[in-house]
């Protein structure tokens, strides 16, 4: 599961990488994944998750807990 976001379901997505003689190149545009540990109070545990920047913002804005519980709700192992 390299390069997904496990908040976001963000992958990797294809692309022309055009040159300045306007060549066409299929490349790979990576999601800006970030490997982050968070500490879960009402569990009293550490917790790693491999996130987004974008997943990062949305757990600083619903909070911590109530991401988890989506998580596992979708059947994600935390």
């Amino acid at each position: 599961m390299a390069r997904v976001c496990q908040v976001t379901g963000r992958k990797p997505v294809v692309g022309h990488k055009v040159s300045f003689s306007n060549k066409k190149k299929l490349r790979r545009f990576n999601p800006n994944l970030q490997t982050k540990r968070f500490f879960l109070q009402e569990e009293d545990c550490w917790i790693k998750l491999k996130l987004s920047t974008d997943a990062i913002r949305t757990i600083n804005k619903n909070g911590l807990m109530a991401t988890v519980k989506q998580l596992r709700e979708r059947g994600v192992k935390i």
